[in-house]
């Protein structure tokens, strides 16, 4: 079934130090973004759990939701996800609990089931764990519990937590979470914008799969999109470059702070790794207004997706606000 209506746009925010910046820097410009995409009609914003990198600022996950929720007015805020294995469900509970009451009806949980980072820091993060495939839908369900409303006789209680009902959405890039959420009736958001082999595979076995539940009556997909907005194809690509070369820091073990853009970078690397940046961006969508108009249709057509999340990495912070700007009216 097809449908011409377009997707929603929503923003995931890597909070990505530059060089010659500081993670303060970037924490800052994460608040003005949120506030730009909050004028531009954005759905949601989003910011994701990464730990011991120094090219990301948003390892406190859950604090700095509460910092960007404080800082805007209407727009949903959340994670992108909160890595759960990371964490106690009671600790999560407490925390998201704690951002609804705060800020009612704004607050999202996304729930990732990788660590998001090296053995030696997971095991600095929740020492003496062992996680096992099994305990990432037992600790859904947990958390499920502990904010829906309090039941007699219940001795672990999130307060506050208990009874916010946080909404929560299961995210992955394989099939595994895929079908969790809809089993469990949740919707469903692929993390495309850096692992898009299996996004068609995993939303078709979502939709065909899904179970109605309480929270959600029909299937919910969100896909994840880079994009890089320019008023040319040819600034867009050359800003682009940024992007292109923190995928190729991620794929070779390399990473570091997100780097200025330098022209004709693609054309001075060798096949393997242009072929390399290319696969992990095979969702893109990098171009003036017309290219990214395009691509984002095609993209819609192909996925019926009901939201898209953006990631745009444009080192210079007032170009990045640009392309979301350029990127909202070519949607629209």
């Amino acid at each position: 079934m097809t449908t011409n209506k377009l997707p929603l746009l929503s923003f995931l925010d890597l909070v990505a130090v530059r060089e010659g910046g500081s993670a303060a820097e970037a924490l800052a410009l994460a608040v003005r973004t949120a506030r730009h995409a909050e004028a531009l009609g954005f759905k949601r914003y989003w910011v994701a759990e990464h730990h011991n990198m120094p090219g990301i600022a948003s390892s406190a996950t859950a604090v700095l939701v509460g910092h960007l929720a404080g800082s805007t007015r209407t727009i949903r805020v959340g994670s992108g996800g909160i890595m759960l294995p990371n964490h106690a469900p009671l600790v999560v509970a407490e925390a998201f609990g704690t951002l609804a009451t705060l800020y009612p009806g704004r607050i999202d949980l996304g729930l990732g089931r990788a660590p998001g980072t090296d053995g030696a820091t997971m095991r600095a993060l929740r020492r003496d764990r062992v996680e096992r495939e099994e305990d990432f839908p037992r600790d859904v369900l947990e958390l499920q519990r502990l904010l829906a409303p309090a039941q007699p006789g219940q001795k672990l209680i999130a307060v506050p937590g208990a009874g916010t009902e946080v909404p929560l959405w299961l995210l992955g890039s394989s099939l595994f979470s895929a079908q969790l959420a809809a089993h469990l009736g949740l919707p469903y958001a692929f993390a495309s914008h850096f692992a898009p082999r299996m996004l068609h595979a995993a939303i078709d076995l979502y939709r065909r799969t899904f179970q109605p539940s309480a929270v959600l009556a029909k299937p919910y997909v969100m896909v994840g999109v880079p994009v890089i907005a320019a008023p040319t194809d040819e600034e867009a690509q050359f800003l682009a470059s940024s992007t292109y070369q923190r995928v190729l820091g991620i794929l070779t073990g390399q990473r570091g702070l997100l780097a200025p853009p330098v022209q004709g970078y693609l054309e001075g690397l060798g096949y393997q790794e242009r072929q390399a940046i290319a696969d992990f961006l095979a969702v893109g969508v990098v171009g003036g207004p017309d290219t990214v108009r395009a691509g984002l249709r095609a993209l819609a057509s192909s996925t019926q997706a009901d939201e898209f999340i953006l990631v745009s990495d444009v080192y210079d912070a007032e170009l990045r606000l640009r392309s979301l700007t350029l990127t909202r009216d070519a949607h629209a």
